[in-house]
């Protein structure tokens, strides 16, 4: 009988140093830190202590107080996972140690789009917004009842057409129309491609709010001819915009106060001379 307990002594023994077998015996927040890291910290020795007949091996000793060692020299705020990654986490964005796109990289972008969008910005505010130009003579002005063209080639002609449009809500026409003039002066490829594609946003694509009048044929056409725009890409619809300002507006501005107060304050002028 001595030998027979003896051996179920032992058997016990074994069975119990098993770690799955801790939780059956543990009470529940002892099982938790139990499962979470059974060798690292020091409560699982007093976990151990705490239940009978259980020796910890000398072995199993020296590992737990390895670990306890390499926990301890370990700097705060590591990641296991990260030995061996040198200097890649002070490079790294998004605070990835892994991420293959540098900050530096991504420094580099954001001042390419600024550069591209100072770009842009400067081409717009070089198109034209009001044209510089003296007094019309009253010659001129009587000259701009008898054709549209008349009206269309000088600057005051321009800009007294312009301002009558501008309170019918439709100054865009005219815009567009001295955007292409400009974009035709141009000879550098890049910057004609630049300018070609602001008229586009500016006057041609339906999500914008100056989009201008055209039909599908020639929308159509430039849609195609964005690929390689030219200094002529909106050469189509220029002219067709041009022939409904003709038709359209120029007719009301012959008979608006715009044009008639102009004409009255030039003739008075030139009686008093």
């Amino acid at each position: 009988m001595s030998r027979l307990s003896q051996d179920n002594q032992e058997c016990l023994q074994e069975y119990f140093s098993r770690p799955s077998m801790w939780p059956q015996f543990l009470p529940l927040s002892r099982v938790e830190r139990y499962s979470t890291n059974t060798y690292q910290t020091t409560e699982s020795e007093e976990d151990l202590r705490a239940v009978p007949n259980v020796k910890v091996m000398g072995s199993e000793r020296m590992e737990m107080r390895k670990r306890q060692m390499t926990a301890a020299q370990e700097p705060p705020g590591s990641v296991p996972g990260q030995h061996g990654a040198g200097n890649r986490g002070s490079n790294a964005c998004c605070f990835c140690w892994c991420c293959c796109c540098s900050c530096s990289c991504l420094t580099v972008r954001n001042q390419e789009d600024q550069r591209l969008t100072r770009a842009s910005h400067e081409l717009r505010t070089e198109l034209p917004t009001c044209e510089e130009s003296p007094t019309p003579t009253l010659e001129e002005v009587n000259a701009w009842a008898q054709s549209f063209d008349n009206l269309m080639v000088t600057p005051a002609g321009r800009n007294a057409f312009r301002e009558f449009l501008r309170t019918e809500f439709s100054e865009e026409n005219m815009l567009f129309w001295m955007a292409c003039e400009e974009l035709k002066k141009e000879a550098n490829k890049n910057i004609i491609e630049e300018k070609a594609r602001i008229i586009y946003e500016d006057y041609i694509s339906i999500l914008s709010p100056k989009e201008v009048s055209l039909d599908s044929r020639v929308r159509e056409v430039i849609n195609r001819n964005m690929v390689e725009p030219s200094q002529h890409i909106f050469d189509d619809a220029q002219l067709q915009i041009y022939t409904l300002m003709h038709r359209d507006s120029y007719p009301r501005f012959m008979n608006s106060t715009v044009y008639k107060d102009l004409l009255q304050s030039l003739s008075e002028k030139t009686a008093e001379a």
